[in-house]
């Protein structure tokens, strides 16, 4: 019984519930808590509080407080076996990931600015631009406040963990990392956060990381250069190449090679060139699966130890790799 009681909860937390109810609310100055109208007493002044990291309920003019089972007990007149079969009746809110993504998204973006040490690793990599930046949302995750902000717009922690922004104690999953977000169908679903130092590898939320990057700006378009990693696109598009598109990874997934092929294209594979032979080897077979498609393929050679990123950082100019691909090979 217990551990049903603490599923139902999790499954659906007190401030979703009340808000299902048309509950109006505002935040009450404190981390993570709300006040409004008590609906269990008539007043005219707001006294019910929620707190919503805690998931309880307390009013200050009726006296009554709890967690979602109890207030289902108050407002329903149900006893404690009633309110819990009532519950488990009812449809729970289904986890809308792409609006808690894009809110994590907006917070990281307006952190970037205020930590100098990210818009310099920024610069090392080679983006400057600060129109591209807000065009591609790049923002910062500087850890220890995700948590505190998201719990204060009324998500539980549960859900975060669930999406994996946060660990099981807390800590932000991008912690100390530029972070991108990855968007699919105008919704998003993925970030990419990738370290200032070589202590943290970068890393994706551990869900899928949807199709071709910005792939609804190209798909049109006759001619696509395909890149394996965001900086590479970054850096590319700064230099005036905008049929552009990232498979985030040398290996697609499924949904990115249907892109591909769902129009007569020619593909450029700029991935890397680097000393194991891994990127131009997936280039090479990228390359076959797509020709059998009957999409035609230039395998772009950059300079031995270079990719996109690399080529543009070290010197490189766009006239430059405008010759790379009038030279690339089928």
């Amino acid at each position: 019984m217990g551990g049903d009681v603490e599923q139902l909860k999790q499954r659906w937390p007190l401030l979703d519930y009340l808000q299902q109810q048309n509950w109006a609310a505002r935040p009450a100055g404190y981390d993570s808590e709300f006040v409004g109208l008590c609906p269990l007493h008539q007043e005219t002044r707001p006294s019910f509080y929620v707190n919503a990291r805690k998931n309880l309920f307390y009013c200050h003019g009726c006296g009554q407080g709890g967690d979602l089972i109890r207030f289902v007990e108050l407002s329903r007149h149900l006893s404690f076996r009633q309110s819990l079969a009532y519950l488990a009746q009812q449809s729970a809110p289904a986890v809308d990931s792409a609006t808690v993504l894009n809110e994590v998204a907006a917070f990281y973006q307006e952190q970037l600015d205020r930590y100098p040490e990210a818009l310099r690793y920024l610069e090392r990599r080679g983006v400057h631009d600060p129109a591209l930046i807000k065009k591609l949302r790049i923002g910062y995750a500087p850890g220890g406040c995700l948590r505190r902000h998201l719990t204060a717009q009324g998500y539980c922690f549960d859900l975060l963990r669930q999406v994996g922004l946060v660990n099981s104690q807390g800590r932000d999953t991008f912690y100390g990392r530029v972070v991108f977000p990855c968007s699919h169908g105008g919704r998003t679903v993925n970030l990419y956060g990738r370290s200032l130092g070589d202590a943290f590898a970068h890393r994706f939320l551990p869900r899928p990381k949807g199709g071709l990057y910005a792939w609804e700006q190209v798909r049109h378009c006759p001619e696509v250069i395909l890149v394996e990693g965001l900086f590479d696109y970054a850096v590319l598009w700064q230099a005036g190449f905008h049929h552009l598109t990232c498979s985030l990874g040398t290996h697609l997934n499924a949904c990115q090679f249907r892109q591909l092929c769902d129009n007569q294209r020619t593909v450029y594979l700029t991935f890397d060139v680097d000393a194991n032979g891994s990127g131009q080897q997936a280039a090479q077979q990228l390359a076959y699966r797509l020709r059998a498609r009957g999409i035609a393929t230039r395998r772009v050679l950059l300079p031995p130890g270079h990719d996109p990123n690399h080529f543009f950082v070290q010197g490189g100019d766009a006239r430059q790799f405008q010759s790379l691909l009038e030279g690339a090979q089928p």
